[in-house]
């Protein structure tokens, strides 16, 4: 029994030893470690997409839903006008006040597009 307490003991007293010191300072300040610019540059870029790239994952997801209007709604938001002409572009989609006038006019935009290239 006796030692085992003493065991717990010295091994108690080392890890107080151990936190004892503070860690290394600079000028008052704590060290700090940054990463070599080799580590950084291999950490791959995420590429920006294209609109029509965002459009068409848009229409992945359930036709007539909320979602999907919030999906577009991000790549567009939307800019309520009282009196919306004939969409001539994707961006005149933003003018509507309704959400399933808004949609339908997104869907058949998005439809519309060509499919990228898978690369």
């Amino acid at each position: 029994m006796r030692k085992i307490l003493a065991l717990a003991l010295i091994l108690c007293s080392s890890a107080a030893f151990a936190q004892d010191k503070p860690p290394p300072t600079v000028g008052g300040k704590p060290l700090v470690q940054i990463k070599p610019k080799e580590a950084a540059a291999k950490e791959p870029k995420a590429k920006p997409q294209s609109i029509a790239v965002r459009m068409q994952a848009c229409l992945e997801i359930d036709d007539e839903t909320k979602e999907r209007l919030t999906c577009y709604d991000t790549i567009f938001p939307p800019k309520p006008k009282a009196r919306v002409p004939e969409p001539k572009a994707v961006t005149d989609c933003t003018a509507f006040k309704e959400e399933d006038g808004r949609l339908k006019c997104f869907n058949s935009f998005a439809e519309k597009l060509p499919k990228p290239p898978k690369s």
